[in-house]
């Protein structure tokens, strides 16, 4: 229940405060005498989902997913795990934590292929040294990988802010991301900063995990943020350290960008299947030839509904699933 002065009066501008916070989710605000009542929901609408060929995804992925059930869906086969919504990838990686007892000071590369960093401030509350769904009030904890899980089907951990409560749980892990223009047209690297930031919605008087990116001169290590298109830059000096990769198919086609307006924007990032499936196989060379297998961990592979069009998925996994389990084996 929320005062009600914490929402707008207007609909249009009430939806878009809801739209801003709870992202992947629906919210629904009922105004009764005591403030507003909300209702969560996983959007079901087509009028949500901007891929008119979302369908035929669905159907190729599994055809009892639903579009309200999409955002659940993942499936492991061998050493890769496959889902639609990247924030999963957390949870991959909470298992692996609490597996192999990871410790907090431990140098963590993650290789991180996408058209977005994933760095947003997850709905999650800083409680004593902990984390506590703002959601449901549930204590997370990323060695508990339920709990992660817990947050993942609230809504309290999305698609844009999965990378963030990792960072802070392992400050000396290093990132290496991949994109392709437009969004990132040269190397650059920058130190991490782990911050906070307080809630705007649920209870301003608590704050939320948040990370800041400083530029930095020309380097790499723990702490370390890297940011190109090079393969060989995003590859350079690899430190033979605990590795996780995970890999939105985004980077590699990300027509939408969950934009309901993307039939509007002047240069979309839209490349033909042939130039996508060249990159696939140009990423995977370089995997293999920098001879990461033995140190790979985990691998994620997430199609991002609304954002890599989903009449691709099945001739890209055809791709690039084998090519990285050899990897792994390797």
């Amino acid at each position: 229940m929320l005062p009600v002065d914490r929402l707008p009066a207007s609909k249009s501008r009430r939806h878009a405060v809801l739209r801003d916070y709870f992202c992947d989710k629906d919210a629904d605000a009922i105004l009764g005498a005591a403030g507003w009542h909300l209702n969560l929901s996983w959007p079901d609408g087509l009028e949500r989902h901007v891929d008119p060929r979302l369908q035929e995804g669905l159907a190729w992925w599994n055809g009892n997913v639903t579009l309200p059930t999409m955002a659940l869906a993942r499936t492991r086969k061998r050493h890769v795990l496959s889902v639609l919504y990247d924030s999963w990838t957390l949870q991959s990686w909470s298992e692996w934590v609490h597996a192999a007892g990871v410790r907090a000071d431990e140098h963590v590369l993650i290789l991180h292929v996408d058209d977005h960093r994933d760095l947003a401030s997850p709905r999650l509350f800083e409680e004593n040294g902990r984390w506590k769904d703002a959601i449901t009030g549930e204590f997370c904890d990323l060695g508990n990988p339920v709990s992660v899980r817990a947050a993942i089907e609230s809504g309290a951990i999305g698609m844009g802010s999965f990378l963030t409560p990792f960072l802070h749980g392992f400050p000396k892990a290093e990132v290496r991301q991949l994109c392709q223009p437009p969004k990132v047209t040269k190397t650059q690297d920058f130190a991490i900063g782990l911050t906070r930031q307080a809630d705007d919605l649920l209870d301003p008087s608590q704050f939320r995990p948040a990370v800041h990116l400083t530029p930095t001169s020309r380097q790499t290590g723990p702490g370390l943020y890297r940011s190109t298109p090079d393969i060989d830059d995003w590859l350079e000096d690899l430190p033979a350290r605990p590795t996780v990769l995970h890999i939105d198919m985004d980077f590699f086609n990300n027509r939408y960008d969950g934009d309901t307006d993307w039939k509007s924007r002047e240069k979309p990032f839209d490349p033909a299947l042939d130039h996508i499936l060249g990159k696939i196989d140009d990423m995977t060379a370089a995997l293999n030839w920098s001879g990461l297998g033995s140190q790979l961990v985990d691998i994620v592979v997430a199609y991002s509904p609304g954002f890599f069009p989903a009449e691709y998925w099945q001739e890209a996994t055809a791709r690039i699933v084998p090519a990285l389990e050899r990897i792994y084996e390797r």
